[in-house]
């Protein structure tokens, strides 16, 4: 039964990636391998027991673990929309002035 194993090692430098790349290369049942140095990812396919896999690689002396894939972000209700306060915009409209409040316009020297 072929399968995927991913597993996180690390990796420091091209003699790290070559390290695990001849360990995988000589494994039994191992059908392709991507090493990403980068990222510290190693994807092996093929028809394998994520265990050996892991056993295998972590012969290289390299840390070694399992991926742990980011875990699906949970669930969350929608929040319930509350309802804004609109507040009232000023806005430059002229004020209504009454009669008896007109006050002459300042001039300015």
């Amino acid at each position: 039964m072929s399968q995927t194993v991913v597993l996180k090692v690390g990796m420091s430098c091209q003699g790290c990636v070559g390290a695990v790349n001849r360990v995988l290369g000589k494994m039994e049942g191992v059908e392709s391998f991507d090493i990403d140095i980068k990222e510290q990812k190693v994807t092996v396919k093929g028809n394998v027991e994520p265990e050996a896999v892991f056993q295998t690689v972590s012969k290289t002396g390299k840390k070694t673990s399992y991926w742990e894939e980011p875990a699906p972000a949970p669930e969350t209700k929608p929040m319930e929309e509350k309802p804004v306060e609109e507040k009232p915009t000023e806005t430059p409209a002229e004020p209504e002035l009454k009669p008896t409040e007109e006050k002459p316009a300042e001039t300015v020297a």
